[in-house]
């Protein structure tokens, strides 16, 4: 599949209204799932997964926790793209994030926010957050201040 059909990047006003509804579900009862051991990362280095990285820059804290306040510090100058789930095409799009932790330490997060229920109940889907594969550049983030 062409890259451009499987990824794209939202304008910055749409970026900020995501952010917004991230953060007020967040601050409003939404759930957070997070996978500390994934299937993907059988093959991984180690560094490169969620476990190694949750455990390395919040050690002592419970997990869900602190992805809940690492996730409401996002910005748009963190934002990378937008991404379709190609194994579930009927489930909503992902974003990718970056950010980088103790001075050097660049962070993959990716996340998926949906509706569950007919009462609205929200829940997060951290699908990535761990240390990226390969180092951050500028050019990787459409909002970045320079």
């Amino acid at each position: 599949m062409r890259e451009d059909l499987k990824s794209r990047i939202e304008t910055e006003l749409e970026v900020k209204a995501y952010i917004q509804d991230l953060q007020y579900a967040l601050n409003n009862g939404a759930q957070i799932k997070f996978q500390l051991k994934r299937r993907v990362d059988e093959e991984r280095d180690e560094r490169y997964t969620n476990q190694y990285t949750v455990n390395t820059l919040f050690p002592n804290e419970n997990p869900v926790v602190a992805l809940k306040r690492e996730l409401l510090t996002l910005n748009v100058s963190d934002y990378m793209r937008t991404v379709r789930d190609l194994r579930f095409p009927k489930r909503s799009e992902m974003r990718e994030f970056g950010k980088v932790y103790n001075g050097q330490d660049d962070v993959y997060i990716k996340i998926r926010v949906v509706l569950l229920g007919q009462y609205g109940n929200t829940t997060t889907f951290v699908m990535s957050f761990h240390f990226a594969e390969k180092a951050f550049t500028s050019n990787m983030f459409p909002y970045c201040k320079k």
